[in-house]
């Protein structure tokens, strides 16, 4: 075995790399850059911290988020790899204790903040030690265009002046080709060997529905198909954010809520009960997720469409990084593009930004509004092509029904037409139905000829038509305040009669059948099973870190049908490396035996 297969197996329990881990790891070893595209849960990690232990001197990882470096740190710690953190988190005694064992050659890895790596004083420490390579984690935080973009970012292309023969590797999650490019240059990684490995989950389910009633709709999803099990819910604002975890406490659910205006404290304190309790749910703005590291997160639920796709696919990608079933549910709305919109129309960016984030948003809208396989589009925005359904999305699973909805169409886009273009959703409906409103009579708009046409469908079908209308770009929102409907200049065909046009049929689907909480094989013995788990939230709780840094779940199923009956046996385990089965296997085989001799 060569150095990086050895510490694997020595350090971390894993028999043999993921393609393209191994490649990517004897590149950054030999000296070279690289910059990683890697979806959540594919062992990122690993792709800098294998090299870290093979190379002379210090890995430096620049990590965006506190949390983050904490988990990564602990899980490290229990490796028996010499890690530590410089973050705001700590005092200055603390800070010059860990400085002190670089600079002694006592650290494998140090993680640090960004704005903390590029102080001249940060510098110049690292310029004393020996430093085996830099790993630039979430380095799509650097991209101006994107939806984490973090200032401080812009500043790690020093790295690569002052720090000229050690080499960098850049790693994300989300990143389309604009974004990679960006990358690249701000980091001056253009001749960095790029490595893209698919963007799919399979084991994600993607699932997006129409808002009705959108607390209902979630309740029902969370206890038909996900009761007990821990997720996040995003939400656009604060307000929402806590408000929805009110209600699900109130209803018997452990849900806290999780955004940039709570007391740090408070904040620390969720994060930490999410992560080391189980059954948690998160109810969060974007604020909360970047880099969490839990592996056992089984759905991510979107009480509010985000405004990317780039967004959407690593906010989803945080369920399931375990490998095992899990849900990225979704409720949108027409509202949700309107409020979108009109917040884009308050930005600070100039007018290229402004049509970048129109172009995402649409693209976002797109997905939702798709009535092919929604991961088929998914991969396709990230330039990935997936030759088949995949037979895992709601519109696989129950295929969109559609109807020819050209007369229609043509109604809702002559009734903002003859209105002047200048109201809202709601008064055209009315308009369309016959109702009659002080609105209506106001702008004595009994008298238009589009008056009372459209009572053959109910308000929440027209709603539905002009939502699908403004999706595919046929009308435009007004982005003043008022979230007027105008008709955009591709509509003028449909107007004339030149183009027919399918829409979707909205009709409520089914709940999806209910998995079970944890992803059993047949042959797992649950006493033994729900005995280890327990042993194994005692340590940790003894140790004040997350379950999953002392065994993943995987590695206690794996206990649970191999049964190990010694020291020998349980180093063969997936995810045992020297140190954990030095620190745990005779406490977990403590269990397992006397589990085997009660059923004996």
């Amino acid at each position: 075995m060569n150095p990086a297969q050895q510490i694997l197996q020595r350090v971390f329990g894993y028999a043999a790399f993921r393609p393209p881990q191994d490649e990517i790891i004897q590149t950054v070893i030999d000296g070279g850059d690289a910059l990683v595209l890697m979806p959540t849960g594919g062992g990122k990690s690993l792709c800098y911290q294998v090299p870290a232990l093979v190379r002379a001197g210090c890995g430096v990882v620049v990590s965006p988020l506190i949390a983050l470096m904490h988990d990564q740190v602990d899980a490290l710690q229990q490796l028996g790899v010499r890690a530590a953190f410089l973050n705001s988190t700590l005092g200055p005694e603390e800070s010059r204790a860990i400085e002190d064992a670089l600079q002694a050659g006592e650290l494998d890895l140090l993680y640090v903040a960004p704005e903390r790596l590029v102080q001249t004083r940060t510098l110049a420490l690292l310029e004393q030690v020996s430093i085996a390579l830099f790993a630039i984690d979430e380095a799509h935080c650097v991209s101006q265009w994107g939806h984490d973009f973090r200032a401080d970012y812009l500043q790690l292309g020093i790295l690569h002046e002052r720090f000229a023969g050690i080499p960098r590797i850049a790693l994300t999650a989300t990143a389309d080709q604009r974004t990679r490019q960006e990358i690249r240059e701000r980091l001056a990684l253009n001749e960095a060997r790029q490595f893209v490995v698919s963007f799919d989950r399979p084991n994600i389910r993607y699932r997006i529905t129409l808002k009705h009633n959108a607390r209902q709709q979630l309740l029902r999803f969370l206890r038909e198909e996900r009761a007990g099990d821990a997720g996040i819910i995003y939400c656009m604002s604060r307000r929402k954010a806590e408000e929805t975890a009110a209600w699900l406490s109130e209803l018997g659910f452990t849900a806290l809520p999780y955004h940039a205006g709570l007391d740090a404290r408070v904040r620390a304190d969720h994060q930490s009960r999410f992560l080391r309790e189980e059954s948690v749910i998160m109810v969060a703005t974007v604020a909360f997720g970047m880099g969490i590291d839990k592996p056992d997160v089984r759905f991510v639920a979107h009480l509010d469409m985000p405004k990317t796709v780039e967004a959407y696919y690593q906010e989803t990608g945080r369920a399931g990084r375990d490998g095992e079933p899990a849900d990225a549910w979704m409720a949108y709305g027409l509202q949700d593009v309107i409020k979108l919109r009109q917040m884009m129309a308050s930005s600070q960016g100039d007018e290229m930004h402004r049509r970048a984030e129109q172009h995402r948003l649409n693209a976002m809208l797109g997905l939702c509004e798709i009535t092919s396989c929604r991961r088929q589009a998914l991969l396709a925005y990230f330039g990935e092509t997936l030759p088949a359904p995949c037979g895992n999305c709601d519109n696989c699973l129950e295929p969109v029904d559609t109807w020819d909805g050209t007369e229609a169409a043509r109604m809702a886009l002559s009734a903002a037409y003859r209105t002047g273009q200048r109201f809202g959703v709601n008064h055209l409906i009315d308009l369309l139905r016959g109702a009659t409103t002080d609105k209506i009579n106001q702008f004595d708009h009994q008298r238009l000829p589009t008056y009372g046409v459209g009572k053959h469908l109910d308000a929440q079908q027209w709603r539905s038509v002009f939502r699908q209308l403004v999706a595919r770009g046929y009308l435009n929102v007004d982005l003043s305040g008022y979230g007027a409907l105008q008709l955009a200049p591709s509509c003028r065909p449909l107007l004339r009669g030149e183009l027919q046009i399918e829409l979707r049929r909205e009709t409520p689907r089914k709940a999806a059948k209910q998995r079970t909480k944890t992803p059993l094989s047949s042959d797992v013995d649950v006493a033994l099973w729900e005995a280890l788990r327990e042993r194994r939230r005692e340590l940790a709780e003894a140790q004040g870190v997350p379950p999953y840094v002392i065994f993943h779940d995987r590695t206690v199923q794996e206990m649970c049908t191999r049964l190990p009956r010694d020291l020998q046996q349980f180093a063969h385990l997936t995810g045992v490396g020297e140190r954990k089965l030095e620190k745990y296997g005779p406490t977990f085989l403590q269990v397992i035996n006397a589990h085997v001799g009660s059923a004996g």
